[in-house]
């Protein structure tokens, strides 16, 4: 792999760190990224469903997902993970990604993860040819394309560090905090960095410095390397070897820090778990001495090292191994910012023409777009393009809910109102608040029962039996006029309509089950017209591909009962547009139609 990340690469961040996330996004934003880098969030303890992030003087919205497994299946392409989990979770939590599968790199933050633990996870990441950055680190950069978290600091740092864009450095080191000093350094004294990793200080880190220093070797915008090693381990012996071996042939500047380990008596442990020399070769002095004896560019000490860059840098350039750069455009962080005070995901007016769920208008007004009503009901709703014959089941529903005469009391309601002389509006308003649970509901219901009684393999008997205990009739069955004998029209062109283009209707026919005991009772106790509808919509979303748990949210949501009310709603303003049409009077109620049972009040 010649580079580590792309300007398309994407990451799933485990653990919703706000800051490190901003700082991404703002990163993204100055070196003009067509797409966020962080696609979503793993956050198992939030309730939330999106995080709002700013984008310049604009926001964002990140999705929030439970896990790791829901963020990966929405979310294909992110195949790098930011695992900023606890040290007592991130071992789990990168195991389970390897598991998983779909990440080329793992980036992990904490510090002190087991070493036995360490090592296992390691291992699985070599066998999986995963990317593994730390235990213990601040992450990696391809400067232009993508950067981890906190990585180079605040914008003006990166901007100043010439971090916004690709120089020709690769830079591997130990030392998150001292990665951003040699960003500067590097930058003082050549052209930047093309790309750079934080390995990590535990004792044992994922990838080491030879795995960085061989991708780079293959990585053509990378034109030398830098190495900022420490006291203990021999890792650096390996690049040593490479060298010797001719698999690294690109120049490469090398230190390793803890040379005044030798001035003292016994062992000392500096700030890393894994800078601790447990032998001789280990000291930062005896790898320095063997890196200079193979050619590599060692300092005599940290403070030569800005001049040893300049050499290599200038020499390079001087033998056109490296070119010009042209400094980039790019955008400027505001200062200031301000959050909005709403959100819109289904439409945006902002243009030259508004859209439905990213849909001009003007594609599915007109009867030649071949849209119907169903089409943007889909796109407001749902955001989704629904086929023809979702859409056409959809218009069916609400032509079929429209009106059912003027005794039911949403249109006795809107007619009582219209009398009264009030408007279509205020008319319209009483009439839909009439729809609840005894009147529309039972479509809510019907799906919310039958979908529970299916889901947990009820046979129709345990699901009478099991709505006996709760208390409440089955919702969507029953009818006060309508029989086996006196079938309902209504019901008769939804199953036809379903059975002729539905992929698979599963829930109707264990709802017709359900029938056949119920109408063995009382012939009237059918399946009735909300009953249909909510089961078929149940059935249509699961041939769509919607989860359990989205289509459990449309239910609980209310979403079934919103068919009615926009198909009631057509019914309600006829009845309402009638009484004004006749110039009915206001309407009082005959007192003969009045039960009067009034007592004289009791003395106190």
């Amino acid at each position: 792999m010649a580079a580590l990340f792309t300007k398309e690469t994407q990451a799933i961040f485990w653990n919703n760190n706000v800051s490190a996330i901003q700082r991404m996004l703002d990163y993204d934003y100055t070196i003009q990224r067509a797409t966020p880098s962080v696609a979503a969030i793993v956050a198992p303890t939030g309730d939330a469903k999106f995080q709002i992030f700013f984008w310049g003087a604009d926001e964002i919205m990140i999705p929030l997902y439970k896990n790791t497994a829901e963020a990966k299946k929405a979310h294909p392409n992110a195949d790098v993970l930011l695992n900023f989990a606890s040290f007592r979770t991130a071992y789990d939590v990168t195991m389970e990604a390897l598991e998983m599968g779909g990440f080329n790199t793992i980036m992990i933050t904490a510090e002190g993860i087991p070493e036995r633990l360490a090592r296992k996870m390691n291992a699985t990441a070599r066998a999986a040819n995963v990317t593994v950055i730390g235990p213990a680190t601040v992450g990696g950069i391809a400067p232009g394309a993508f950067k981890i978290a906190n990585v180079g600091g605040t914008i003006e740092n990166i901007v100043n560090s010439k971090l916004h864009r690709a120089g020709s450095c690769g830079l591997v080191t130990r030392s998150g905090g001292l990665f951003n000093e040699l960003s500067n350094i590097v930058a003082i004294n050549a052209d930047g960095i093309a790309e750079g990793v934080a390995i990590g200080g535990d004792r044992f880190v994922g990838s080491v410095f030879i795995d960085n220093l061989l991708r780079m070797q293959d990585n053509p915008e990378v034109k030398y390397m830098l190495l900022l090693g420490e006291v203990g381990g021999i890792e650096e012996y390996k690049v040593i070897d490479a060298i010797k071996e001719g698999k690294i042939t690109k120049p490469i500047i090398a230190w390793c820090i803890g040379t005044i380990a030798k001035y003292y008596d016994s062992g000392v442990q500096f700030g890393h778990a894994g800078a601790s020399a447990n032998a001789t070769r280990e000291t930062a002095e005896a790898k320095n001495n063997a890196m200079r004896e193979v050619g590599i560019h060692v300092p005599n000490s940290f403070n030569d090292l800005p001049k040893v860059i300049a050499e290599v840098y200038n020499d390079l350039k001087a033998q056109g191994v490296i070119g010009e750069i042209t400094e980039p455009q790019i955008n400027v962080v505001p200062k200031v910012r301000k959050s909005k005070q709403f959100i819109c995901t289904i439409s945006d007016d902002r243009g030259d023409e508004a859209t439905y769920a990213g849909f001009p208008i003007s594609s599915v007004a007109t009867p030649d777009t071949g849209k119907g009503i169903g089409d943007v009901i889909a796109l407001l709703w749902f955001k989704k393009q629904y086929p023809k014959w979702a859409t056409d089941f959809i218009e069916t529903v609400i032509k079929t809910v429209a009106d059912h005469g003027p005794a039911v009391s949403g249109a006795h309601n809107a007619k009582v109102t219209a009398r009264a002389g009030k408007s279509v509006v205020e008319s319209l308003v009483t009439g839909l608040l009439t729809i609840g649970p005894r009147f529309g509901g039972a479509i809510d219901g019907a799906a919310e029962h039958f979908k529970y009684a299916y889901d947990n393999n009820l046979t129709p008997a345990e699901f009478l039996n099991h709505m006996k205990k709760l208390g409440i009739p089955i919702p969507g069955i029953g009818h006060r006029i309508k029989s086996l004998r006196n079938p309902d029209l209504r019901v008769v062109g939804l199953k036809k309509f379903a059975s002729e283009h539905f992929p698979s209707t599963p829930l109707l026919e264990y709802a017709l089950s359900v029938e056949q005991l119920t109408t063995s009772k009382k012939d009237n106790l059918i399946l009735n017209v909300d009953g249909t509808i909510g089961i078929l919509m149940v059935d249509m979303w699961r041939a769509l591909g919607y989860s359990e748990e989205e289509i459990n949210e449309f239910i609980a949501s209310g979403t079934l009962n919103a068919f009615f009310i926009a198909g009631r709603t057509i019914g309600f303003i006829g009845h309402v547009l009638d009484e004004k049409r006749l110039a009915m009077p206001m309407y009082r109620h005959p007192m003969d139609d009045i039960l009067y049972q009034v007592d004289e009040a009791e003395e106190i």
